[in-house]
């Protein structure tokens, strides 16, 4: 079952249009294979620009292979230790005396504590339409979905084939900019 699965995933990438040489494709896939059959943790740091506001705040991420997420706000102090869960079914937040209060982006599609898990499930199976070198990094250009409101994610990886900051656009518009690090496979 896992080979089907994976054949199709490759049939997927090769119609998608990716414009890349083999072996910037197979880095992507390789990353894609390992997102989907392993369990992660990752910084994130996270800049969300509400156009007449920006908020900044770092949180400790746990993502399982099943594409639920659990996160941990570690920076600034006054909302330190605010912590949640993030899955396709549903989202919690859990304070004590502290308030996350952040709105939501692209009509209600997204919010900013929902970046990195939509880093993960995107990296998991959404729809790759390029891959080029930058450098020493590699960006792979990923829509969410086929739907016409789809999320853009510009990610960068690192030479070691692990993500190190991520760009989400709506219609064009950058609303979330991710820096990860310590990114790990468990």
């Amino acid at each position: 079952m896992k080979r089907i699965i994976g054949l199709l995933m490759i049939m997927i990438l090769i119609f998608s249009g990716c414009s890349a040489d083999s072996e910037q494709m197979e880095r992507a896939l390789a990353l894609r294979g390992k997102v989907q059959q392993s369990d992660v943790s990752f910084d994130a740091k996270v800049t969300a620009d509400y156009g007449d506001k920006v908020y900044t705040f770092s949180m400790h991420c746990q993502g399982d292979k099943i594409g639920n997420l659990k996160f941990s706000v570690t920076d600034p102090q006054t909302i330190a230790g605010i912590s949640g869960t993030v899955s396709k079914e549903s989202g919690k937040l859990t304070f004590d005396d502290q308030v996350l209060s952040f709105g939501v982006l692209a009509d209600g599609l997204i919010s900013p504590v929902c970046g990195p898990w939509v880093l993960l499930e995107t990296l998991r199976s959404g729809y790759l339409t390029s891959c080029t070198a930058e450098g020493e990094l590699l960006r792979l250009a990923i829509d969410d979905s086929y739907e016409r409101n789809a999320l853009h994610l510009d990610v960068w990886i690192d030479q070691g084939d692990l993500p190190q900051s991520c760009d989400i656009y709506w219609q064009g518009r950058r609303l979330l900019s991710i820096t990860v690090k310590n990114f790990t496979f468990l």
